[in-house]
């Protein structure tokens, strides 16, 4: 059982250093231009990913540490911004995890509405850790900015995770990386017997 404990720990590490590896390099594919980054938010999958198979923990450490290794490595993204961007998405990887490993179906239905409260909760984080910054440089964060950045801006990237993200869960779920299934419990009846109850 230990040996077995051991295993599945060493795979969800060996997976996030996979995905963090992804979330180093997809940015490029946008050019590491700002404008084309904040539309498709290409540091997001992997992320997202990461909270679903690996669970909360693992996706809200990748969360919060891609952004800052990828400013060490490549100045991008700019600082202090990309301070917002770690809690942001540390709170995507961890709500997105959380919400999904304590599902009581593992199913499309359950997976859809983990990725979308992860989702709203993690602009609320972003948006609450903008007004702190800018509150702290003298600088107002209003309503408007805060729906730009969040929502508008980012419609074309809400669209992608939206559909790549089911579509790359039912192929590892054919793979048998990932498994979509239902909580069972079990119900003792009178007689002492067990009996399992979907």
């Amino acid at each position: 059982m230990e040996q077995t404990n051991v295993k599945t720990q060493v795979k969800k590490l060996v997976l996030s250093a996979m995905l963090l590896a992804v979330g180093i390099v997809l940015p490029f594919f946008t050019g590491q231009i700002p404008q084309i980054g904040n539309m498709l938010l290409p540091m997001h999958l992997p992320v997202l990913v990461c909270g679903l198979i690996c669970g909360w923990q693992y996706g809200g450490v990748i969360g919060f540490i891609l952004p800052f290794l990828r400013y060490v490595l490549f100045a991008m993204p700019p600082m202090p911004n990309g301070i917002a961007m770690a809690f942001e998405l540390a709170s995507y990887g961890a709500i997105v995890g959380f919400l999904y490993n304590r599902s009581r179906w593992k199913c499309i239905v359950s997976l859809y509405r983990s990725l979308i409260i992860a989702m709203i909760g993690g602009r609320i984080v972003w948006g609450v850790v903008r007004v702190a910054m800018l509150g702290m440089m003298g600088n107002a964060f209003s309503w408007k900015m805060f729906m730009a950045g969040a929502f508008l801006n980012a419609i074309p990237g809400i669209v992608l995770q939206l559909v790549f993200i089911p579509a790359l869960m039912l192929v590892l779920n054919k793979t048998g990386l990932v498994h979509f299934h239902k909580k069972v419990k079990e119900k003792v009846s009178v007689g002492g017997s067990g009996n399992i109850e979907g």
